[in-house]
């Protein structure tokens, strides 16, 4: 510590401002000489620089300071001052940190001034003593001190040569508390990039969600009622692509009642008051839509989600009473209404509760194969016999829920391909609790093979049991499948996972069915 105790560092020091008092008390006329001839040439406009960096008055404000005060001064300064000689070695030192003047700079005085930093930073200090000597601009270099109850500790160094003998003064600040506002800054920058990304994904999810949603989905502005987000179904559903209706002012294209009851919806919803959703026509196309909608907030503006989905009227084409449609909808077995392809357009209630679906809207535009069926070919044989022959009777398959639940069904469809709109009805019926939950095929042949079975253990093999076994459960097997594909016996092949060439070889091993006459030379690779 810099003290007013007479050191060697301090006798230097003193020695230093005695010389510099000298300089100062100079005659006037002397010094304005020397600096005339200081400022003339290369090495004289160092000088000067370096001399205008310096007080304007000096010798008023320094001039009658002892080197005891001169110590107090750099001392109060900052937070490490060091007196360094001309080779680099300190001599004395001064810290304002307690902790830090214990554990290290009580070692420092007698050693290099390099020694006392880390090992990238010793090229610093070199620059330091090299700047100091030479009288140029001090430029602050920050060098790190090794400790040994923490990371290194980070000191931003000047140096200022003082005196005739080469002694240095070097002023060190301490930056703990700027490197810690630092890491501050760059976790707070970590956290807003980790909350910038989060927000990226969910967008995405949302985006894409948005994209692939069944239902017609419209975001408005609540105040002016522009459209600002369409997603694809809209323009499916209205016929036109979803990007011509961004921009434009909801409603737009329906009929003088539609219109006024979609103004009266938002009214209702903007003032959060619970609205039932309401019906509106197109005024050209006359097809009928129910509309609902909702308000949410986003930072300081709020916006209205709007869905539409088609009246089922609409959407099958026909004229149909509203008695008739309510009867259907609150039928006990399950009606739905597909496209050519199987696509789903309209559902009842009692088809949404077996399928295990939410809502009409969720399902619409799914194929009915989703749901029906252990394999796609159920469903293959289904659409091959309505496009063949235009209705079909008591096709019995399952119906998989979507939480994964099964039903046994019946199935009676029919086409109506010259329609205004194309269209297949299908009606299905939950025929588990008049089976009482087993299969009729299982329930007819299965008990009466096993007893036969059972009467011959003890009197056969296990090898012969299990060959027999084998062999009963594969006629059953192709005797289902033949059912339900209604003898077709591509389809059957199919089904069981054979060639067509296998399954003749086992029709005729168990004798089922009449063979044509090519299938004798049906293949026999096993399966």
């Amino acid at each position: 510590m810099l003290s007013p105790q007479p050191k060697v560092g301090l006798r230097n020091l003193r020695l230093a401002v005695e010389t510099g008092e000298t300089l100062l008390n100079a005659e006037p006329k002397q010094r304005e000489i020397a600096e005339r001839l200081d400022s003339s040439g290369p090495i004289g406009a160092q000088t000067s620089r370096f001399l205008m960096d310096q007080l304007e008055t000096p010798l008023k404000s320094f001039g009658g300071l002892d080197a005891e005060s001169v110590a107090n001064l750099i001392t109060a300064a900052a937070d490490v001052a060091l007196v360094v000689d001309k080779k680099g070695v300190i001599r004395d030192v001064s810290c304002g940190n307690d902790e830090f003047a214990l554990e290290s700079c009580k070692h420092w005085v007698g050693r290099p001034w390099a020694d006392t930093v880390t090992s990238e930073t010793k090229p610093k200090i070199e620059a330091l003593l090299r700047d100091a000597g030479a009288r140029v601009e001090h430029k602050w270099r920050q060098v790190n001190h090794p400790f040994s109850k923490g990371p290194d500790v980070p000191f931003l160094y000047s140096a200022v040569q003082v005196g005739s003998e080469g002694r240095v003064v070097a002023f060190g600040r301490d930056l703990r508390a700027n490197a810690a506002l630092q890491q501050r800054l760059v976790d707070a920058q970590q956290s807003m990039e980790r909350d910038y990304w989060r927000l990226r994904h969910v967008e995405t999810r949302y985006r894409l969600l948005f994209q692939l949603a069944s239902e017609a989905v419209l975001v408005l502005d609540a105040t002016t009622l522009k459209v600002v987000e369409a997603n694809p179904a809209v323009g499916k559903l209205l016929g036109r692509a979803a990007e011509k209706f961004v921009g434009r002012v909801f409603p737009d294209g329906f009929d003088e009642q539609g219109t006024l009851a979609i103004q009266d919806l938002f009214a209702k919803v903007r003032t959060a008051v619970v609205a039932d959703e309401v019906r509106a026509k197109m005024a050209e196309s006359g097809l009928e839509f129910s509309i609902s909608a909702s308000l949410f907030r986003q930072e300081r503006s709020s916006s209205l989600l709007v869905r539409l989905a088609p009246v089922l009227a609409d959407v099958t084409g026909a004229s149909v009473p509203t008695s008739i449609l309510r009867i259907v909808e609150n039928a006990p077995d399950g009606f739905v209404v597909t496209d050519l392809d199987g696509k789903l357009l309209v559902a009842n209630r009692a088809f949404i509760d077996l399928a295990q679906v939410t809502s009409e809207e969720q399902a619409r535009g799914e194929s009915l194969e989703r749901w029906l069926g252990q394999s796609g070919v159920d469903f293959k044989v289904l659409l091959s016999n309505l496009h063949q022959h235009g209705s079909v009777r008591l096709f019995a398959t399952t119906l998989r829920g979507e939480h994964g639940s099964t039903a046994e069904v019946e199935i009676s469809a029919v086409a109506v391909p010259l329609a205004e709109l194309p269209c297949l009805g299908f009606t299905i019926r939950n025929v588990g609790k008049r089976l009482g939950g087993r299969d009729v095929r299982a329930s007819r042949e299965l008990p009466r093979s096993v007893e036969q079975l059972t009467e011959l253990v003890g009197r056969v093999s296990l090898k012969e049991l299990v060959v027999e076994t084998t062999d009963m459960i594969e006629k059953l097997c192709i005797e289902a499948a033949l059912e339900l594909t209604q003898d077709n016996r591509a389809a059957a092949a199919e089904m069981l996972g054979l060639s067509r060439q296998s399954l003749y070889v086992k029709l005729r091993r168990y004798g089922l069915g009449d063979l044509p006459a090519d299938a004798a030379g049906a293949d026999t690779r096993p399966n």
